[in-house]
């Protein structure tokens, strides 16, 4: 797999990345042995960074991610986040107390001695903007609990404001095909600041997978059940922002840009690793042949001018209009 320095942190990473969230919870079960294996798959195709969340499965992908790392004695890059675990909850969780106290749980799940990347999972606009946050996270810092802080926002106002703040080492953001509004609105701005760009949901939550039908269905404990048009959080985070049977019938109408010899979940990671300020991508995977297929898209040859003259038209034209939620 190629690999990318990680911004000023000056890591160097592979290209292709883990999301764990599925291995935590919101996806349908995923039962621990299969989530190790698919673990150990992707860092066998060349995957060093693994995202994570303290809230994910209430502690379970961090745990998992723990056993993980006792077992390979190669480097790995942890990226995990706090502000959304409950104990305490909102708003007690953006105090210094509760920054630290979650900040030492995922010190005691993951076993390690320092997070390489905690972020900011995103927490409310004005909490950011309050500023004390990124406070209790440099104070972190200099104790050297974590090695480096970084923003999961939910709109691009969210991450022109964090991408400023002193210390910011990484930006996550939600970036694929049917959402490509960083390109004009933050790609610069990151790149010259050294910031590095972690990609979530390059898949659109398995939209651009290109396997669903209007008739799919997911389980009552998959997020792209119940939060389908945003009833438990921000509704960008399942299918992009896009309704359900909107979002099949974009990826039919996408299917005749997509090249001949590629699939489609292959043309959409390959579009994102096409952009240099991207740094990370981080698609889920529930078994290891999703894992492995993931990792696949690094030895895809760039797109071209052409297809991504088409598909930005295709944005602007048929998607943009049908995006919902904080953007």
């Amino acid at each position: 797999m190629k690999t990318r320095i990680f911004g000023r942190t000056g890591r160097e990473v592979g290209e292709v990345g883990l999301g764990t969230w599925q291995l935590g919870a919101g996806w349908g079960n995923v039962p621990e042995e299969t989530a190790l294996a698919t673990l150990r798959a992707a860092h066998e195709s060349g995957t060093t960074l693994f995202d994570t969340a303290d809230v994910y499965g209430m502690g379970r992908a961090e745990t998992l991610i723990g056993r993980f790392l006792k077992e390979t004695r190669a480097p790995v890059y942890i990226a995990t986040k706090l502000g959304r675990f409950s104990p305490p909850g909102w708003p007690e969780n953006f105090t210094r107390a509760a920054v630290r106290q979650h900040t030492e749980a995922s010190l005691r799940r993951l076993g390690v001695d320092a997070l390489d990347l905690t972020q900011l999972h995103c927490i409310p606009f004005e909490v950011l903007q309050q500023g004390e946050v990124f406070e209790h996270l440099r104070e972190l810092k200099r104790e050297g609990k974590i090695r480096d802080f970084g923003v999961s926002v939910e709109s691009m106002a969210e991450a022109d404001f964090c991408v400023r703040q002193e210390g910011v080492a990484a930006l996550q953001i939600i970036f694929n095909i049917f959402r490509q509004k960083p390109i004009h609105t933050l790609f610069a701005e990151a790149r010259k600041r050294g910031v590095a760009l972690l990609v979530r949901l390059p898949l659109a939550s398995g939209l651009l997978a290109g396997k669903f039908t209007r008739q799919t269905t997911f389980p009552a404990d998959d997020h792209r059940n119940y939060n389908a048009d945003g009833q438990k959080f921000n509704v960008g985070e399942t299918f992009a922002g896009l309704p359900f049977a909107k979002g099949v019938e974009l990826v039919e109408a996408l299917r005749p840009h997509v090249p001949a010899g590629l699939t489609m979940s292959e043309l959409a990671l390959r579009w994102c690793l096409d952009f240099e300020a991207v740094s990370v991508i981080i698609p889920g995977a529930k078994n290891p042949e999703q894992a492995r297929a993931n990792a696949r898209a690094s030895s895809i040859p760039p797109l071209g001018a052409a297809v991504h003259g088409h598909l930005a038209e295709f944005y602007e034209r048929e998607v943009a209009p049908h995006i919902r939620g904080a953007y």
